[in-house]
C-alpha cells in the first residue's frame, strides 16, 4: 500500500450556519463517482446536497437519501443534486444523418458539375441552363442505391441506435424540465413570463424563502447564500483551487515554442467560434473567484474583452502590418473588379472557378484587415493593463511596470488566445491528453490525493466541499494581504495571488446579506473603513468631482444601488474602491501598502 509523505490534516469547517443542536440531524452519505440527473420528487428520504445552474444562471436543486419522515408539502426534499443536464440537439443529429445520406446516394454529380448535358427542350440545339432539381435522382433510384451500399446501411443502423438513445434522454430531460418548471412556478412563485427577466439575486432570495416554508433541505432550517453557491459550484471550486495551487500539469516548455499552456475540454460547437480572440479555458479557471457563478464570471470577462483586445493589438509587428496592407490592397482590387462584373452580368459567376476566386479573395481581405491596427490607436500598454485588471482582478506580480514587454504580452496571450489556437488545441486534445495523463499527471497523483484529503471539509446542509471555498482568511489567507495574526495558514494552506481575499471581497459585494465568519468579518470591516477613508480623501481633493472609474463600473454592475451604499461607496467612495483594489490586485508592493492601511 502506498505511503503518503504528507501528513493528513483534514480541515474542519470554519463556521456552521445551523442553529445549535441541528448538526445531529445530518447523516452524511458520501456520493459515488456518478450521479443521476435531476429529479424533483416528494419521495420519502430525499434531502438536498448540491445544486446546478441553468444556461441563464438559474438554479435547481438535487440531493441524496436518508431515512426521515416526509412532510406532505409537494416541495419537501428534492432528490439528487450536483449535476444538471444540457439540451440535446437530437433533431440536428437526425438532419445531419439524413442530409449526408441524401448527398451520398441521391445526387447526380455528373449533371451538377456539367459533365453530362440535360435538355428540357424539343430542340436540342437550344442552350438550356441546368437547374438544381435536375441533379436530384428519382426516389426509386435513390432508394436502390442506398440498399446496395452495405457500408452505408451499417452506418445508418449505428446512427439509428444512437439517435434512439438520444431521443430517450431527450424525453427524460423534458420531464425533468417540467419538474423544474413546476418548481419555479409553484414553489418559487415565479411565473414563466417573468422568468427571463429575473436576476440571480431575486431567484436566490426566493430559494432561501422557500427553504423556510417548504424545508427542501431537512437537516437545516435556513439556507444561506454561501450554501447555494457551494451546492452549485462544488466541483468548480475544487478545479479553481487545483489551478491556484499549481497541482495540475498545465504548463509545458516545447522546443521552438517556449512555454505553452494546454488545458482543453473537448471541442464543442459554439457561436462565433471563428472570431479573433477569446479567453482561454486556463484563463477562465485562473481568473475565476471561489464561489463565482458562470454568468458572473462571463459578465466580468466580457467587460474586459475590449481593453484586452486593444492591449494585444498594441504588439502588432510593423513588417506584418505592411505586408497585410499590401496583400489586402491587391486582393481587394481584384475582388472589386469581379464583383463589378458580376453586378453587370450574373453569367460571370458561371465561368469556372470565378465564384471560388471571389470567396478566397474575400477571406484574404478579411484576414489581412485583422492584422492592420487602427490608425487612431495610441500605444499605452500600462494604462490598458490597468483597465484590464479592473475587470479580471488577477495578474502576476512581475507584469507591473512591464506591460510594454513582449514577455508580458506572451504570458497574457495564454489567458487571451486566438480562437484558431483554441480550436487547434481542442482538435489535438484526443491525442495529447492521454500522453499528459500518463507522463505528467501520474507522478502528481499522490499530491492531488493529499490535496483532496487535506482541503475537504464537511459543511452542514451542503456536505463535502473545498475548504478554500469557505473563504476563511484565517485558514487560507495570504500574509501579504493581511495584518499580523489575522491568518494561521502555512505556505501549503494559503491560496496564491490573494485568491481568498479577492474572492471574499467579490462574494460580500455581490451578496450583501451574507454573514461571513468572524475573521472574515474583521477583514471586510477594515476594508470598508479604508474604502471610506480613501473615498473621502479623494472627494475632498477633487471637490466632489469623480472621474470615470473602470473598476467601480465593473463592480457596480454586480450590485444594486442599495448594495453600493452598504459598502459606503456612495459619492466619493468610488475612487477609493478603485485605488484600493488596484493596489490589492496588482503586485506585492500594492498588497504591502494595503496591509499597512488595514492594520488594526
Amino acid at each position: 500500500m502506498a505511503q503518503f509523505d504528507t501528513e493528513y490534516q483534514r480541515l474542519e469547517a470554519s463556521y456552521s450556519d445551523s442553529p445549535p443542536g441541528e448538526e445531529d440531524l445530518l447523516v452524511h452519505v458520501p456520493e459515488g463517482s456518478k450521479c443521476k440527473f435531476l429529479a424533483m420528487t416528494a419521495r420519502a428520504g430525499a434531502w438536498g446536497r448540491a445544486g446546478g445552474v441553468g444556461s441563464k444562471g438559474l438554479p435547481f436543486l438535487q440531493g441524496s437519501d436518508i431515512s426521515t419522515p416526509v412532510p406532505t408539502a409537494p416541495w419537501h426534499h428534492i432528490e439528487n443534486l450536483d449535476l444538471f443536464f444540457s439540451r440535446i440537439s437530437f433533431v440536428q443529429f437526425l438532419f445531419v444523418v439524413a442530409f449526408t445520406t441524401f448527398l451520398v446516394s441521391c445526387v447526380d454529380y455528373d449533371i451538377l458539375f456539367a459533365n453530362k448535358m440535360v435538355n428540357h427542350s424539343l430542340h436540342p440545339t437550344e442552350p438550356v441552363k441546368v437547374t438544381l432539381p435536375d441533379a436530384f435522382l428519382p426516389a426509386q433510384v435513390c432508394s436502390a442505391r442506398i440498399q446496395e451500399n452495405g457500408s452505408l446501411i451499417t452506418i445508418l443502423v449505428i446512427a439509428g441506435v444512437f439517435w434512439v438513445h438520444r431521443l430517450i434522454k431527450f424525453i427524460y430531460n423534458i420531464c425533468c424540465y417540467w419538474e423544474i418548471h413546476s418548481f419555479y412556478l409553484h414553489a418559487l412563485r415565479i411565473p414563466m413570463s417573468a422568468l427571463p427577466y429575473c436576476t440571480w439575486q431575486e431567484v436566490q432570495a426566493r430559494i432561501v424563502q422557500t427553504q423556510k416554508e417548504h424545508q427542501i433541505c431537512i437537516h437545516k432550517r435556513e439556507l444561506t447564500e454561501l450554501d447555494i453557491y457551494h451546492r452549485i459550484l462544488r466541483f468548480q471550486n475544487y478545479m479553481v483551487a487545483l489551478v491556484n495551487k499549481s497541482l495540475l500539469p498545465l504548463r509545458f516548455r516545447l522546443p521552438g515554442l517556449g512555454e505553452v499552456v494546454f488545458f482543453t475540454r473537448g471541442l464543442k460547437r459554439e457561436p462565433g467560434a471563428l472570431g479573433a480572440r477569446c479567453w482561454s479555458l486556463y484563463g477562465r479557471c485562473y481568473l475565476r473567484h471561489f464561489n463565482e457563478l458562470e454568468h458572473e464570471l462571463q459578465s466580468r470577462l466580457n467587460r474586459g474583452y475590449k481593453p484586452a483586445s486593444k492591449y494585444m493589438n498594441c504588439f502588432l509587428s510593423p513588417l506584418l502590418t505592411l505586408l497585410a496592407k499590401n496583400c489586402a490592397f491587391f486582393a481587394g482590387s481584384i475582388l472589386a473588379v469581379l464583383i463589378a462584373l458580376t453586378i453587370y452580368d450574373e453569367d460571370v459567376l458561371a465561368v469556372e472557378h470565378v465564384l471560388t476566386t471571389v470567396t478566397l479573395l474575400g477571406v484574404t481581405v478579411t484576414v489581412c484587415r485583422s492584422f492592420i491596427p487602427d490608425q487612431h490607436l495610441v500605444f499605452c500598454p500600462e494604462q490598458l493593463l490597468r483597465v484590464i485588471l479592473a475587470h479580471i482582478h488577477y495578474m502576476p506580480d512581475h507584469w507591473q511596470g512591464n506591460a510594454h514587454r513582449s514577455q508580458t504580452r506572451d504570458e497574457f496571450a495564454q489567458l487571451f488566445q486566438y480562437k484558431a489556437v483554441f480550436i487547434l488545441e481542442e482538435l489535438l486534445s484526443p491525442i495529447v491528453t492521454p500522453l499528459i495523463l500518463i507522463f505528467c499527471l501520474r507522478p502528481r497523483a499522490l499530491e492531488i490525493i493529499d490535496f483532496f484529503r487535506n482541503f475537504t471539509v464537511e459543511v452542514v446542509g451542503v456536505g463535502d466541499t473545498c475548504s478554500f471555498a469557505q473563504m476563511d482568511v484565517r485558514q487560507h489567507g495570504h500574509p501579504q494581504w493581511l495584518s499580523a495574526g489575522q491568518t494561521e495558514a502555512s505556505v501549503y494552506q494559503q491560496a496564491e495571488d490573494g485568491k481568498t481575499e479577492l474572492s471574499l471581497m467579490h462574494f460580500a459585494i455581490t451578496n450583501p446579506g451574507w454573514q461571513p465568519p468572524r475573521e472574515s468579518t474583521a477583514f471586510l470591516g477594515f476594508l470598508k473603513e479604508q474604502v471610506q477613508r480613501d473615498g473621502a480623501a479623494v472627494g475632498l481633493a477633487q471637490g466632489g468631482l469623480l472621474p470615470e472609474n473602470a473598476l467601480f463600473t465593473s463592480i457596480q454592475s454586480l450590485q444594486s444601488e442599495s448594495e453600493v451604499c452598504s459598502w459606503g461607496l456612495g459619492g466619493d467612495g468610488q475612487s477609493g474602491l478603485q485605488e484600493l483594489e488596484l493596489r490589492t490586485g496588482h503586485g506585492v508592493e500594492g498588497r504591502t501598502q494595503v496591509v499597512g492601511k488595514l492594520a488594526p
